[in-house]
């Protein structure tokens, strides 16, 4: 009965992802390439998979890192150096006699590239960093995102980077499609690692280190694969990061990016990954769409430039003052478990739940 049900949960879920890529075809196909809400899909499918690939270290393995712009970054750069065209070169490093760099890559294979130099970085990096606890390891990487960014624009290697100037006219996409399929892969393989016996390694080395050794987990070792998978996949959210903005450099890639990374997975739910891709479609709907007339002076007497920040940052202390555990918590979204949500009243049925559970621990406490 269970392997039917099993069977019969997946077939209504692929049902439901070709249902979504279908979706997008039409929108494609209906509302105008100009329109926000192709840059709200193709920003928030770009920042799932970077927040997806941080909670993988943060949610799943308690490791407190700050590193997400550094291996972004790299993996921007390395796809943007590696696909300019040959014919274009001497037009985009104009002031390095077009570079050392004199051949392109494909496009998927400049993607790869882009995760497998992110990886390297971790795995030289994460060597003397891993052996650092928590507080301390989260300054140890920030301090390597800064180093990486102030390195990338350095004019000693501007004949690979270009220095301080912008890298442009590689190869981009345009088609959402694209960019939700990429990152709808490299979340189910991110889910599929964290459903096998490593991810429950790196879920028993975050709930207990001292059980998980004595259970013969080798603690450094795991720590590692999860910082090299987690700087992998962040390399390719770089990559895919530098195809939608169509130009790319490195004073992007601010401390400021981590910590909105770092945001969403809280306000999505440390530990889940449904509510990592909730959080960054949310977070970019409310900062590129939904919160952009607050910026608009003159209709209302408060509204101001900038006034938009504000509000949201509001909105942000409310959720995490009301959802200390975020929108989801450590749940993960699943076909039966929305049918059941609709079968016991929905909505309406969660929140009388929800105060009945109140009033009975209200009970409790009262007879105590």
């Amino acid at each position: 009965m269970t392997k039917l049900n099993d069977k019969k949960n997946s077939i209504i879920a692929l049902a439901l992802v070709a249902g979504m890529f279908v979706l997008l075809l039409v929108l494609e196909a209906v509302v105008p390439h100009t329109s926000i809400v192709f840059t709200v899909l193709k920003k928030g499918a770009i920042y799932s998979l970077v927040a997806v690939s941080m909670n993988l270290l943060n949610g799943f393995t308690g490791l407190f890192s700050l590193g997400q712009a550094g291996f972004m970054l790299i993996g921007a750069y390395t796809y943007a150096i590696f696909t300019i065209p040959v014919a274009d070169r001497l037009s985009v490093y104009q002031y390095y006699d077009g570079g050392l760099i004199q051949f392109a890559l494909p496009s998927i294979i400049a993607l790869l590239l882009a995760g497998i130099m992110a990886a390297i970085f971790a795995f030289l990096i994460g060597l003397p960093v891993l052996r650092l606890k928590s507080d301390y390891l989260a300054i140890a990487t920030l301090g390597f995102a800064e180093i990486i960014r102030a390195i990338f624009q350095w004019d000693k290697l501007g004949v690979i980077t270009n220095g301080s100037n912008v890298l442009r006219k590689y190869t981009c996409y345009n088609s959402t499609l694209f960019y939700f399929a990429v990152a709808g892969i490299c979340i189910a393989i991110i889910v599929l690692l964290i459903n096998s016996s490593y991810g429950r390694a790196f879920k028993a080395i975050r709930d207990n280190e001292i059980a998980a050794e004595a259970m013969g987990i080798s603690l450094f070792k795991h720590k590692q694969m999860a910082f090299v998978i987690s700087s992998f996949f962040a390399g390719i959210g770089g990559a895919l990061l530098a195809m939608f903005q169509y130009t790319i450099q490195a004073s992007q890639f601010k401390t400021a990016l981590t910590y909105e990374l770092l945001l969403i997975v809280v306000i999505g739910g440390i530990g889940s990954i449904t509510g990592s891709c909730l959080g960054s479609f949310l977070f970019i709907a409310c900062s590129e769409w939904w919160l952009r007339f607050l910026d608009v002076e003159g209709a209302i007497p408060l509204l101001r430039p900038g006034f938009r920040k504000v509000v949201f940052s509001i909105i942000i202390m409310v959720i995490v003052l009301f959802y200390s555990q975020g929108i989801m918590g450590t749940r993960e979204f699943s076909v039966s478990g929305m049918i059941n949500f609709f079968k016991t009243g929905g909505p309406i049925g969660w929140i009388k739940r929800k105060r009945a559970a109140k009033s009975k621990k209200a009970e409790v406490t009262v007879n105590e």
